[in-house]
This record gives structure tokens, C-alpha cells and sequence, in this order.
């Protein structure tokens, strides 16, 4: 049975109707090689990288599905395992960048799109193939565009998640309290994410129907 690693409580709720195990990272890259490790140790024959991604190239809209090639990472590249993309729905994409810290300015994320011609970047997916390689496990990625290329994320979206994979509420409301001219570009990328767990919820159901 397939491992799903997901950084959101939510993102896991999605995969309710698939045969496979999850496990929930809390959305950095330590949680998320965590949570790898324990689906490893419950048995799981490959592991999957799954959630929202926030978008490098400017033409991809947001909720553009990416199953990538291969995922970069801090100068080495993971090869995603060819059998396991073609089981997720086929590649659609050649390169993801996994990150160490929120790529939040759309400078940074201009920068990292030419250094690396990655479509698009997350936290959890280049820790999760380091421990499927330990593991000698096949792994992938199923990720979908929350915030493209030309959003920035506002000051409160960064404030990350706590470790159960949940909105840390308390520091983003008092984030918006002290600044509340972040409030418009929170709403968007909520109707952005929006978008972005609709399409994962589309694959979801092509991949429940077709299993």
C-alpha cells in the first residue's frame, strides 16, 4: 500500500477515498521526513509527496496539477520513480524544487525559476524522497499550484502550521490585527488554495475510480 505524506491535516482528508496510508508532516521539511519514516516503518511500498505547491513559472495558473520527473533539492536531484507517476495519472511537469523555508516574495521566486527552471517549489517533497531513497522505496509527487508565480504570500501566510498540520489561526490573526492590509492578499490566496485542493481532489477521484 502507498504512503501519502501530506503537510496539511486537510490536504489528507482529501485522499479519504483512496486504498493507501498518510501521515501528516505539519508542512516543513523535518515533519515531513518524519512522517515518511513512520509510513516506511508501517509498510508502505512506495511514498508519495502530496498537497499544495506554490508556483515558479509564470505560466501556470493556480490550480495546475504537477507530478513532476524529478525534484531538486540543495544541489542534488531525486529521479521520481517512472511505474508510480504513470499510477498517479502521468508526469506533467519535469522538475519541482523542494525548499528549505517559504518562498514567499515574487522576487524569490523569479530568482529560483531561473536558477532552476522548476515549475514549482514546496517544503516537504525533497525530505520525503531523501528517506524513500534510505528506504530504497519508489516515490512521487501529486502537487497542485496554491499560490502562483506572480502572488506573494502576505506576512500572516508564513507563519506556517502547527505540528498536527493545522492553520496556526492564533498567530495569523494577530499577524492581520497588527497589519490589516494583509486581509486582501490572504483572501486571494484562500481562493487560490481553494482552487488548488479542488484540483487534487479531481485527481483523487480519477485515481479512485480507475483503482
Amino acid at each position: 500500500m502507498l504512503g501519502f505524506v501530506t503537510g496539511l491535516a486537510a490536504e489528507a482528508r482529501l485522499l479519504e477515498a483512496l486504498p493507501v496510508l498518510t501521515a501528516v508532516g505539519g508542512g516543513m521539511p523535518a515533519g515531513a521526513a518524519e512522517a515518511a519514516t513512520a509510513l516506511a516503518r508501517r509498510g508502505a511500498t512506495g511514498l508519495v509527496s502530496f498537497g499544495l505547491a506554490g508556483g515558479l513559472d509564470p505560466a501556470l495558473p493556480c490550480g495546475t496539477v504537477i507530478i513532476p520527473r524529478m525534484i531538486h533539492e540543495s544541489g542534488r536531484t531525486f529521479i521520481c520513480d517512472p511505474a508510480l507517476i504513470e499510477r498517479l495519472g502521468g508526469a506533467t511537469h519535469q522538475l519541482m524544487a523542494a525548499g528549505e523555508t517559504i518562498i514567499g516574495s515574487t522576487a524569490e521566486k523569479s530568482a529560483l525559476f531561473a536558477s532552476t527552471r522548476a515549475v514549482a517549489v514546496d517544503l516537504e517533497s525533497g525530505a520525503v524522497a531523501r528517506i524513500a531513497a534510505l528506504h530504497d522505496l519508489p516515490f512521487a509527487v501529486l502537487r497542485a499550484v496554491a499560490d502562483p508565480a506572480q502572488r506573494a504570500l502576505p506576512e500572516a501566510a508564513m507563519l506556517g502550521l502547527d505540528p498536527s498540520g493545522r492553520m496556526a489561526l492564533g498567530r495569523i490573526m494577530l499577524s492581520l490585527s497588527r497589519k490589516p492590509s494583509q486581509l486582501p492578499g490572504l483572501l486571494a490566496l484562500g481562493r487560490d488554495a481553494r482552487a488548488a485542493k479542488a484540483s487534487l481532489a479531481r485527481q483523487v477521484r480519477m485515481l479512485a475510480e480507475a483503482a
